[in-house]
């Protein structure tokens, strides 16, 4: 067995708090939602393999992917709740699968049914992306309802991919232009037993940077960086290209070196993991920061207005940082995991659960859009309010398959240790040898900072509370007795001596002010708001519409309140607005008449829900 384990989502019943309300709200609205305009758009219809030329709603290269990941969300809620109108959409879909799918396991709406000649012809056309997005799903379903012809079909796809990259090497390319499959070829593994696709897996990572047919598959406009083949993989060690892309790659990365101990693949993925958090991440976990390639750019190159910062990447961070703390408990990973999900993956959806954002910006500035006048087109910028349905919609089901499944987050363990990562309220329950253990967290966290840990059938082993990089104070105690214990690697280790242990966890949620790297330019003399591990954000809904004229004392006077509509505590902090503009000159002598001000602060994954407005994350600073 390896040394560390995933506490699987299905062990765990979120009840009540924070994220029971998020997966109540995706499972009874948001997975619903996409369906309607999914179905409203083609992509189910696409599946039954009758579109003609001439006819509305052309496939499109990652409608296969799409639906996908709409299925595999589907299976991870079915798997908990029953659910009669998911399951009959699932069992249409299963069918249409194994109906279309060709005698050699072929299966692909676009290159089927719109260019048959050029099956594993294009690199870039994101056939191995849905490839592996079908068995991800494929595997969540066999896994929710023990029906397995899904899970057969895309065992047949993935024999079928193996003999035709593998053995044959007949396609012009060897890897993907997207990586995706090699991370689901490790899930089929798990799910199966069978090496082959483990086989398979490490051969796709191995021939990236490694094969000389992939660069003569690039596109005029981009460069190896673009699809991180400019390097084999064990030698990568900075984050370049395509940040989706990177985050599924460094996934499957560290999930080989999880299943085979490959030293070299685990000593990249440190390389990397600290490259993207220590130079390329943006405070709420956002990353890729140009629109170009939505991609890395430079280290510190993180601009506000302009930042891409795909939902979809910070779901591959999420995705990475967890598998590298399957290879090393080390409280640094599960600080980025939380980092990300509650800041830079929970502002791509709407409070109500119905849009999403494909870029989160940490500024938006009205006026600066639409100021390309004079040329056709102007400047992108990220757009101020969610949408229900992008035509690239990766994102909106890539967010309901994470809600869906959060659970798995809240915990690994090993033969001697439940480590617990994220605080969640609910109850888990799983097997350690001949133990069956219970973990039991009641909490309001994030809204505040106390949690009660109750762990049954632990007998003998420990548990290990995640104190987080952003916590200043705490206080732990067992049975009521406080924990003494210093934290190693971001953990507090605890004997459980009975049956039932109890402990009482208190993180001091004070808000802080946190000032950026001083290379990192675009944030110099301002100040980001934190509480906890949710970031805030000012927003002219607040603010008379305007928030680029505020300033924050920079000895933080705040106070929290709760305000109709936000799900989590606005801070009031004292602050300061710049004078009123004048007639005349739209320039004076510099001047300290400011007028004061409170200003209010909401949590950043809860900006643009009043309508449109300016924001700012980092906010100047005088003191």
């Amino acid at each position: 067995m390896k040394p560390n384990r995933n506490l699987p989502f299905s062990a765990v019943e979120l009840d009540n708090g924070f994220w029971h309300d998020r997966q109540e709200l995706n499972r009874n609205v948001t997975i619903r939602n996409v369906w309607k305009r999914f179905e409203e758009t083609g992509r189910f219809a696409s599946f039954r393999f009758d579109w003609k030329e001439g006819m509305p709603h052309k496939p499109h290269i990652f409608y296969d992917s799409d639906v996908a990941k709409w299925m595999e969300s589907a299976a991870y809620i079915l798997q908990m709740h029953p659910d009669p109108w998911l399951e009959e959409r699932m069992e249409e879909l299963v069918g249409l699968i194994v109906a279309h799918q060709q005698e050699d396991g072929y299966f692909n709406v676009y290159f089927t049914v719109v260019e048959p000649e050029n099956r594993f012809r294009q690199r870039f056309a994101h056939e191995l992306y849905c490839a592996g997005h079908l068995i991800e799903a494929a595997v969540a379903y066999q896994n929710a309802t023990g029906r397995d012809r899904f899970l057969r079909a895309m065992c047949r796809y993935a024999d079928c991919i193996a003999r035709v990259f593998m053995e044959e090497q007949a396609p012009p390319f060897a890897t993907p232009g997207h990586e995706e499959i090699e991370l689901a070829l490790v899930k089929l593994y798990r799910c199966t037993g069978e090496e082959r696709y483990l086989r398979l897996a490490r051969w796709f990572l191995d021939q990236r940077g490694n094969n000389d047919k992939d660069p003569a598959c690039m596109g005029e406009w981009e460069n190896p960086r673009y699809t991180q083949s400019h390097l084999p993989v064990r030698r990568q060690f900075t984050a370049e290209g395509h940040a989706v892309r990177a985050g599924y790659l460094y996934s499957a990365m560290a999930d080989v070196a999880y299943e085979t101990g490959d030293p070299e693949l685990r000593t990249a993925c440190q390389s990397l993991f600290e490259n993207i958090t220590e130079r390329r991440m943006y405070i709420t976990g956002g990353m890729g920061s140009s629109r170009t390639g939505e991609a890395f750019t430079k280290d510190f190159d993180l601009p506000n207005a302009t930042a891409y910062t795909e939902t979809c990447a910070a779901i591959s961070l999420i995705l990475f940082a967890q598998r590298m703390l399957l290879l090393d408990i080390d409280g640094r990973y599960a600080d980025v995991v939380e980092r990300a999900l509650y800041n830079g993956f929970l502002s791509g959806l709407s409070l109500d659960g119905r849009s999403f954002f494909y870029e989160n910006p940490l500024e938006i500035d009205l006026d600066r859009y639409g100021r390309d006048t004079s040329i056709k087109g102007g400047e992108v910028l990220p757009i101020p309010q969610r949408v229900e349905v992008f035509e690239c919609s990766c994102c909106p089901p890539n967010v309901t398959r994470l809600i869906a499944s959060v659970g798995e987050y809240l915990a690994t363990y090993d033969d001697h240790t439940v480590f617990i990562h994220q605080y969640m309220s609910g109850t888990a329950r799983w097997q350690i040898g001949n133990q069956a253990v219970t973990l039991r967290q009641e909490t309001r966290y994030p809204a505040d900072g106390h949690i009660r840990l109750t762990i049954e059938g632990a007998r003998g082993m420990k548990a290990a509370l995640r104190i987080p990089g952003w916590c200043r104070r705490y206080t732990l105690l067992c049975g009521g007795q406080p924990v003494q214990a210093a934290p190693e690697k971001g953990y507090v280790a605890v004997n459980c001596l009975g049956d039932m242990v109890t402990l009482e966890l208190e993180l001091d949620m004070s808000p802080v002010l946190l000032e950026a790297d001083p290379r990192i330019h675009a944030d110099a003399g301002r100040a980001a708001l934190q509480r906890g591990p949710v970031v805030y954000c000012v927003e002219g809904a607040d603010h008379e519409g305007a928030v680029h004229d505020l300033l924050v004392d920079g000895w933080l006077k705040a106070r929290t309140e709760e305000l109709p509509g936000m799900p989590l505590p606005v801070v009031r902090a004292a602050g300061w607005r710049r004078p009123r503009p004048e007639p005349g000159c739209p320039y004076r002598p510099l001047r300290e008449n400011l007028q004061p001000l409170e200003l209010t602060y909401i949590p950043y994954f809860a900006f643009a829900n009043r309508g449109e407005s300016d924001m700012l994350v980092w906010v100047p600073v005088r003191r």
